[in-house]
């Protein structure tokens, strides 16, 4: 059976619908960066998604090619995940898509080494006749965090903060939201086939002891 990174470690990708607090370890991604409203059909961000599974699933389908990367298990390829922000907004304002920054990854398994990326990158060029340049090897320590499991629509996600935040208060953190550390979702469900309120996105937010 395939290795699943979601249910191999549950307390990163399947929390309860209540804050806790986790500590993330240093972790490997395909990554790509843009900014804009993530809803513009055919926009910076829809085409960035694509690029990111282009590379997943050539690196997951490598087993079948010349190529054998050292130390390879055959895996689920893990869910689409994306690090937000916007300039001069302490969080996230959701009435401003528009302003949105984003990185948008895909986690890679560990034997992934950043030479097995870059023969990705060429073979997903070469086999799929599309421009990759825009994809990075992105190595992100979240370190200490508080995260919960939000179900619905994107735009009651303030909700489902606003109860992290007071989590995270009364068990004595602080928020630590900079340039270096980042509002961060996991996207468990297909936004195409799911319909809005039963949508699940863990929500994850940098903290530090108050």
């Amino acid at each position: 059976m395939a290795f699943d990174f979601k249910k191999e470690y549950k307390a990163f990708y399947l929390p309860k619908n209540t804050p806790s607090i986790v500590t993330v370890p240093s972790m490997n991604f395909i990554a790509a960066r843009g900014r804009g409203d993530p809803n513009e059909e055919d926009g910076a961000y829809k085409q960035a998604i694509g690029l990111l599974y282009g590379i997943a699933f050539t690196i997951k389908m490598s087993k079948l090619g010349d190529r054998r990367i050292e130390g390879y298990f055959d895996y689920v390829v893990p869910p689409l995940e994306g690090f937000w922000w916007q300039d001069s907004v302490a969080g996230i304002d959701y009435a401003q898509k528009e302003a949105f920054h984003w990185i948008s990854v895909i986690r890679l398994p560990d034997f992934v080494t950043k030479a097995d990326f870059d023969w990705a990158v060429e073979e997903a060029t070469r086999k799929k006749k599309m421009d990759f340049s825009k994809v990075e090897y992105f190595t992100y320590d979240e370190g200490l965090c508080v995260q919960c499991l939000h179900i619905g629509p994107y735009d009651d996600e303030p909700n489902t903060v606003e109860r992290m935040h007071q989590y995270m208060e009364e068990q004595g953190y602080t928020l630590d939201i900079s340039d270096q550390r980042l509002h961060h979702e996991i996207y468990l469900s297909d936004a195409r086939k799911v319909a809005p309120e039963k949508l699940k996105t863990v929500i994850r937010h940098p903290i530090r002891k108050g």
